[in-house]
């Protein structure tokens, strides 16, 4: 599999503090992540929804008769709880998919009025998406273009958040750097869980790892 370079976070941090709007990349490291997800099982993380691992591949196969997003008990979401941190993950979706990747989220029985969620959904033929759209933070921000690839095809995630700051990468490209401070979801915890959003529709993770930092 190959990977896209992760970031040198001791720079990025620097960086973004003195220019959230446009930070700039400048060195590159691999070290320091843990697996979140072992490609085994569900150790380490919470449900109540039917997500099944096979061959290293996390997926959700909605049972009969389940719609809907506010079902948050469903949601895969992290045991422990995580402040600042690159997140990095690969994900791929059924025509018509819809997901979402929610962070620092404060209170389980709610994750959108206590967290944020990058959104994953199929909208890869969009010439301008929008905040609802891939890579868009819901109700908050747009992308700054239409990275994601096609339904059945993996795409590669690496969000960097440090303090109040944001980047986001889609497939090797920056989609988002945001000062959630100056944002909608300013009142939002600065830790909280990461959990994967059960949309009822089928979708998959693999190579699921974080990098914690100070």
């Amino acid at each position: 599999m190959t990977r896209f370079p992760l970031l040198c976070i001791l720079s990025v941090g620097l960086m973004i503090s003195a220019a959230a709007a446009e930070p700039e990349i400048t060195e590159w490291s691999e070290t320091g992540f843990v697996d979140l997800f072992n490609g085994k099982n569900l150790n380490g993380w919470q449900t109540t929804g039917n997500w099944v691992v096979e061959d290293g591949i996390v997926t959700l196969r909605p049972r009969p008769g389940e719609t809907g997003w506010k079902r948050y008990d469903a949601y895969l979401t992290t045991k422990k709880t995580y402040r600042n941190f690159v997140l990095d993950l690969e994900f791929k979706f059924v025509p018509e998919g819809n997901s979402g990747v929610f962070l620092r989220v404060g209170d389980l029985a709610d994750h959108v009025t206590s967290g944020f969620e990058i959104q994953i959904l199929d909208t890869h033929e969009l010439a301008k998406p929008g905040h609802h759209d891939a890579g868009g933070i819901i109700r908050t921000a747009a992308p700054f273009e239409n990275r994601v690839k096609p339904a059945g095809a993996w795409n590669h995630y690496q969000i960097v958040l440090i303090d109040s700051n944001l980047v986001v990468y889609l497939n090797g490209g920056r989609i988002q750097a945001l000062d959630l401070s100056k944002s909608a979801v300013a009142d939002r915890p600065m830790r909280g869980h990461i959990s994967l959003q059960d949309e009822a529709k089928v979708v998959s993770y693999r190579n699921i790892r974080i990098k914690e930092l100070k």
